[in-house]
């Protein structure tokens, strides 16, 4: 009888409002950029009309775990599920992106690194002046991340991937570097994290011609806590210009790599609130424990 219980108390918990938590602390990761980190692998156009469809395939590195949350579009805490952006880049079709495999890497080659808080803020298709403060992107990355830490935890890192739509044209190339760097010192003050670890996927391809300036400009890019994570030459779907779910998932694990061997000094955590662990994640630990001992 006390496993049925316990069984609808978790079916009715599978979110979780930001001010409804008990305490403990959560890592939060922000992911942030254009289409590839919100994912498209397995995203192609297999129908007739052209629309792109998702394939469904989940990866064992990218399967759910109850370490792993994410901030939904409606700032509740939820168990993270791919496609995690599905509800943040909602007028695109999405698919698989380094997040979950990211934060999967995090826990397997650090099992006490704890609970993982992801804060899911990236758009397809967008140019990084459109990420500059005072418009919505950055308004509306300031305003979920402050909402993540208001809800318990502590600021970990930020994944960054964009870039692509850069290529294009050559006056957004000779302004991306001043307008990259504008953007983080403008998010790490507004985040009160001056050390705020950075961790920037070098481009793997673009929409333009201008691909290997916009990698320069991200590779000399002079910032203390930004660390590059090299995307090029893993492969890509057909598009030519996303990467592929098995990439997605290399590209997690680099990511996970850099952000384990960083050592940055200690994170400004004096705006940090006391340390909170979703409810329903409480539900989840009790439900197996009943089940063990049954």
């Amino acid at each position: 009888m006390l496993s049925l219980i316990l069984l609808a108390l978790l079916a009715h918990a599978t979110s979780i409002s930001c001010q409804n938590i008990l305490e403990q602390r959560l890592n939060i990761i922000i992911l942030a950029g254009q289409s590839n980190m919100a994912g498209r692998g397995g995203v192609a156009n297999h129908s007739v009309r052209g629309i792109p469809t998702w394939d469904g395939d989940v990866p064992p590195q990218c399967q759910p775990n109850p370490w792993i949350f994410k901030l939904s579009a409606d700032m509740a805490w939820v168990e993270a599920r791919e496609p995690i952006h599905a509800d943040i880049d909602a007028k695109k079709t999405n698919g698989i992106g380094p997040g979950m495999a990211f934060a999967n890497a995090v826990l397997r080659k650090d099992p006490n690194f704890g609970l993982v808080g992801l804060v899911p803020c990236a758009i397809g298709g967008t140019n990084i002046s459109q990420w500059q403060k005072g418009g919505f992107l950055y308004e509306q990355l300031v305003k979920r991340a402050q909402m993540a830490l208001r809800s318990g935890g502590a600021y970990k890192a930020m994944l960054w991937y964009q870039g692509e739509t850069d290529t294009i044209y050559k006056q957004d190339v000779e302004l991306y570097q001043g307008r990259l760097k504008r953007f983080f010192n403008d998010l790490r003050s507004d985040l009160q994290a001056p050390r705020l670890p950075i961790f920037q996927v070098v481009l793997a391809s673009g929409q333009g011609r201008y691909i290997e300036e916009v990698r320069e400009a991200q590779l000399k890019l002079e910032l203390p806590y930004v660390e590059n994570v090299d995307a090029k030459g893993l492969p890509l779907e057909p598009d030519g210009l996303h990467l592929t779910t098995p990439s997605q998932v290399r590209l997690g694990d680099m990511l996970a790599h850099a952000f384990l061997h960083f050592q940055p000094n200690p994170l400004n955590t004096n705006h940090s609130p006391p340390i909170f662990v979703p409810f329903f994640f409480i539900i989840a630990q009790v439900f197996w424990m009943v089940i063990s001992f049954s």
